[in-house]
């Protein structure tokens, strides 16, 4: 029977190894609960109450102790952050949901007061962001300048995504997502503004590619290439990055080298890349190039994602500020029901207010 733009959204769909019950995904957040860096017994209920999503994306989770730049955000490199992982896994499973954890390391995006004692802030220069940063003990920071990574401390680097990856299986994760996108350490070495190197990992589009595809590919090592993502973000201006020329170029070699790794899915914040013609021609050439699932991300509400769905240019679409304050989300769309609005002024803060005590429609 064919699927209509009524009912496309939920519709199931198949990505690798497991099916969804849905085509909605819950975009990772930043939501600053997680104290000392362990996602504490509210991150599990904030993640269960959520789980009607076709698939959870989580908040992003260092996969170092380098890799902690923001307060209060987790990591998955440490037994004891790989045990209260395996709750929120485990909760979510109990509802029928599906989760994989996004790995973020944030490079020269860091303060050393949001660090634990002895990790580095490293980039792939020394170039300072611009911007500040909240510290829960200082207030409102500059990001000092980073220290570049040597060509040991890049494969050093690889290797702790690797064993980040290991970590999330462990803990129950259907699989993983490199984030690549918003200005963080895999795209700083993607963006000529951020990269000045003048090795093998600088300089043309294939030289600042390839930290992400040997990251990829040793993750795909570690965990098997089915359960491997990667998000993108063309044009991203977020966290002192400049738009650059050889962007559609970047990012059309990147399709082709992630298509051939065949990997999981790709997660592509396509917001910006809309506002131009060149940047619609790439996602377009994006679509047709990556074989695999699609995600699109970036200001969709029901009515655009189904649109975007029914005309084919994604398979799933991710939605973020929406989950915060509607956990039934899907259900709300099914019934066109009224949304919640969020608190904004608690998307960052440390307890449960604005996180946990969001009610649904029952």
């Amino acid at each position: 029977m064919e699927t209509t733009v009524k009912d496309i959204l939920f519709s199931s769909a198949k990505i690798g190894g497991f099916e969804i019950k849905n085509r909605i995904v819950m975009a990772p957040m930043t939501r600053s609960r997680a104290i000392n860096s362990i996602p504490g017994e509210n991150v599990a209920t904030y993640y269960a109450q959520r789980a009607s999503a076709g698939l959870i994306i989580t908040e992003g989770t260092a996969p170092s102790a380098n890799g902690i730049g923001y307060a209060r955000t987790p990591g998955i490199f440490t037994k004891e952050q790989i045990e209260s992982w395996k709750r929120v896994t485990k909760a979510v499973h109990n509802k029928g949901g599906k989760i994989v954890v996004q790995l973020m390391h944030v490079g020269r995006i860091a303060h050393p007061a949001n660090m634990l004692p002895g990790a580095r802030i490293v980039a792939p220069s020394a170039v300072a962001s611009k911007g500040e940063m909240w510290t829960d003990t200082l207030g409102m920071q500059p990001m000092p300048q980073p220290s570049e990574l040597t060509a040991e401390e890049i494969k050093q680097t690889i290797a702790e995504f690797a064993q980040a990856a290991k970590n999330a299986i462990e803990a129950g994760f259907d699989g993983v997502e490199l984030h690549g996108a918003n200005g963080y350490l895999i795209e700083q070495f993607i963006n000529p503004t951020a990269n000045k190197r003048t090795d093998a990992y600088g300089g043309s589009a294939e030289n600042r590619s390839r930290f992400l595809i040997e990251t990829t590919k040793a993750v795909i090592a570690a965990i098997g290439k089915d359960k491997v993502g990667v998000r993108l973000s063309p044009y991203n201006t977020f966290n002192d990055l400049e738009l650059y020329p050889e962007t559609a170029e970047t990012y059309k070699y990147l399709a082709e080298e992630l298509n051939k790794l065949d990997i999981l899915y790709l997660h592509l914040i396509d917001v910006l890349a809309n506002a131009s013609e060149e940047g619609r021609s790439l996602v377009s050439t994006i679509r047709n190039t990556f074989k695999n699932t699609l995600i699109l991300a970036g200001g969709y509400d029901k009515a655009s994602a189904e649109q975007a769905l029914e005309e084919g240019r994604g398979d799933l679409v991710s939605f973020g500020r929406f989950f915060i304050s509607n956990p039934d989300l899907p259900e709300r769309f099914r019934k066109d029901a009224p949304l919640a609005e969020g608190n904004q002024q608690l998307f960052y803060a440390a307890g449960d207010e604005g996180y946990t005590d969001y009610t649904s429609l029952n």
